[in-house]
C-alpha cells in the first residue's frame, strides 16, 4: 500500500502555497485539484492587491505561477475531487473517483464556492462586472452605480463597503423583510448612498456582447412587471458555500459548514489541518488564504517529525 506523507485537497491560493512549502520540505505532496481547479482566482480577471505585482496580474496567471512553483519542488497534481474520506485512523483514507489514497497527513484547502443566482448570462460576465467579492473588485467601479443582491448581513456589509467607491449602491432583495441584523440593516439604511428595491428578483444581467455589465432585467414579485435597470456592476451578497460536506461528523463545523480550527489551522483530528476559505468566513482574500496554506504545511511537517510512523 502506497502511503503519502501529505495530501492537499484544493488548488487555490491556500492549496498551492501548502503544496509549495510541503514540497520544499521534501514531503512529496499530492494535490487533489477539486471541483474548481484554481479556486476563486481562476474566475477573476485583474488582481491588484496581491503583494509583489505593482501592475497587477490576471487571476488565472497568478494561480498558474503558484502551481508551477510548487511543481518545481516536486509537488504532484491530480485532477478529480474527493468523494469520501475516513479520518478515524492513520493513515487517512481518501476516495477520488475509483482511486483510494492513503496519507499520513491531510491538508484541507478546498475553499468555499460563491453562491450564484443562476442567471442566463451570469457566468459569462464574472470578472466583467459580476462579482462575489466587494473587497476584491469594488475599486474598479469608482464613480459608478452598482447593485448588491441579498438581504443578510453579507449584503449590507458589501453595500456599505462599496459606497467608498460607487456613487450609488442599490440593494435588491426578493422580500421586504431582511435577515440582516438590526445594526447592519440600520447602518445601510442610514447611508445616503444606499438605496433599496424590495420584492424584486433579477432575471438576467447584460451585456455579454459588450463584455461588461450595463444593466439588469428585474421583475417585481407583487406586480409581475419586468423592467430594465441600468448599472455598472452586480455584486452577489448571498454568501458562500464551504466545500467541506464530506467531513460532516468527522471534523467540527460551524452552523454554516465552515471548518472549525484552533491555533489557526489545527482540526480536532491530529494530522488533519484546514486552511483558506473553507475555514475563513471573514477575510476571504488570496493573501490570507496563502498565509494559512503556509501554516498548514509547516504544521504538517512538524507533525510528521513527531509521528514518523
Amino acid at each position: 500500500m502506497d502511503i503519502r506523507n501529505a495530501v492537499i485537497i484544493g488548488s487555490g491560493c491556500s492549496g498551492h502555497t501548502a503544496a509549495l512549502y510541503s514540497a520544499r520540505a521534501n514531503l512529496n505532496p499530492l494535490v487533489i485539484e477539486g471541483h474548481e481547479p484554481g479556486g476563486q482566482l481562476s474566475i477573476t480577471t485583474l488582481v491588484e492587491n496581491f503583494p509583489g505585482f505593482p501592475e497587477g496580474i490576471q487571476g488565472p496567471e497568478l494561480i498558474e505561477n503558484m502551481r508551477k512553483q510548487a511543481q518545481r519542488f516536486g509537488a504532484e497534481y491530480m485532477l478529480g475531487h474527493v468523494t469520501s474520506a475516513d479520518l478515524s485512523k492513520r493513515p487517512f483514507l481518501l476516495h477520488v473517483g475509483k482511486h483510494q489514497i492513503h496519507t499520513k497527513t491531510l491538508i484541507i484547502a478546498s475553499g468555499a464556492s460563491a453562491r450564484w443566482l443562476g442567471l442566463p448570462h451570469e457566468q459569462q460576465l464574472i470578472g466583467h462586472g459580476v462579482s462575489s467579492c466587494a473587497t476584491c473588485d469594488g475599486f474598479f467601479f469608482s464613480g459608478k452605480e452598482v447593485v448588491v443582491i441579498g438581504g443578510g448581513d453579507t449584503a449590507m456589509e458589501e453595500a456599505n463597503f462599496l459606497t467608498r467607491f460607487a456613487t450609488r449602491v442599490t440593494i435588491i432583495h426578493r422580500r421586504d423583510i431582511f435577515r440582516a441584523s438590526k445594526i447592519m440593516l440600520d447602518r445601510a439604511r442610514n447611508n445616503p448612498k444606499i438605496a433599496f428595491i424590495t420584492d424584486t428578483v433579477v432575471e438576467d444581467v447584460h451585456d455579454v456582447g459588450q463584455k461588461e455589465v450595463t444593466g439588469l432585467t428585474l421583475r417585481n414579485l407583487k406586480t409581475e412587471q419586468a423592467y430594465n435597470f441600468p448599472t455598472s456592476a452586480l455584486f452577489l451578497g448571498i454568501g458562500h458555500e464551504p466545500n467541506a460536506r464530506i467531513f460532516e461528523g468527522q471534523l467540527e463545523m460551524d452552523p454554516d459548514g465552515y471548518l472549525k480550527t484552533r491555533d489557526y489551522v489545527l482540526t480536532r483530528v491530529p494530522g488533519v489541518f484546514a486552511c483558506g476559505d473553507v475555514v475563513d468566513r471573514r477575510y476571504r482574500q488570496a493573501i490570507t488564504a496563502a498565509g494559512t496554506g503556509c501554516m498548514a504545511a509547516i504544521e504538517s511537517e512538524r507533525f510528521l517529525e513527531e509521528h514518523p510512523e
